[in-house]
């Protein structure tokens, strides 16, 4: 786990997203000041926030804390982000 490398993803689909610190902070229930220190790499979410902040980034845990996307896999198709709602 880099701190750095995490931040940055964070930033950069925060940004995607168009979403403000504060906007994502009020998503998943911490301060901005807690996302600012995560995208400046001087810190890392909590292991109880993982969940949902990579569920309002759209990617993996994994991918988040690894700090990079995951490659979409060409063979066979890819269903890991292909997201199925019950009605």
């Amino acid at each position: 786990m880099e701190a750095e490398k995490t931040g940055k993803l964070i930033k950069r689909l925060r940004l995607e997203k168009g979403l403000t610190q504060k906007e994502l902070a009020l998503m998943i229930n911490v301060s901005d000041k807690a996302v600012s220190k995560w995208e400046r790499g001087c810190g890392m979410p909590d292991l109880s926030l993982l969940p949902p902040l990579s569920e309002v980034l759209g990617i993996t845990a994994e991918s988040l804390l690894s700090g990079k996307l995951e490659e979409n896999a060409m063979i066979n198709g890819n269903m890991k982000r292909i997201r199925f709602h019950v009605c």
